[in-house]
Parts: structure tokens; sequence; C-alpha cells
């Protein structure tokens, strides 16, 4: 993976997305968890925005994920993709 930062922004914004869809919230229910706009969750989930550690905790507090569990899911998919190199 030649950019990494990038891939791991995605990843990421991947990993929130399939959570919040697999508890059946919308963006703007889990923007309004968070305090947050819409468009930011929006952001993220496309890669296109990458939260802070904090922003990361509040968003596993509202999808109700530990965040070790969310680092976890984030590093077996980057770890997925490096092998497909």
């Amino acid at each position: 993976m030649n950019d990494t930062p990038s891939t791991l922004k995605q990843i990421i914004g991947k990993t929130v997305k399939a959570i919040r869809l697999k508890q059946g919230l919308s963006q703007e229910d889990l923007a309004h968890e968070c305090n947050v706009d819409r468009s930011y969750i929006s952001m993220i989930e496309v890669g296109r925005n990458e939260p802070s550690i904090t922003k990361i905790f509040e968003l596993c507090r509202s999808l109700k994920v530990a965040p070790s569990d969310f680092i976890k899911m984030v590093e077996i998919e980057y770890n997925r993709g490096r092998e497909q190199d």
C-alpha cells in the first residue's frame, strides 16, 4: 500500500459505516449522538475526513463498540489489504 494514510482513512470510514448500518442507524442518528453535523459523518465514511482519537471514542460510544474492538477491526482490514498487495 503506497498511500497508507489515505488507505487508513478509507478503512476507518468503511468500518464506521458497516457498524452504523448493522445497527440500523442513519448518518443523521449517529451525527446527533456525536454532536456533529451529518456531513461530517458522511466525510468520515467516504474516507475524506479522519476522525481524531477523541472523536473515535465518541463514535464508538454512540455505536456501542469498545474503542479497542473498533481499532482491531480497522487493523484486520488494513492487514487484509496489505496481504493483497
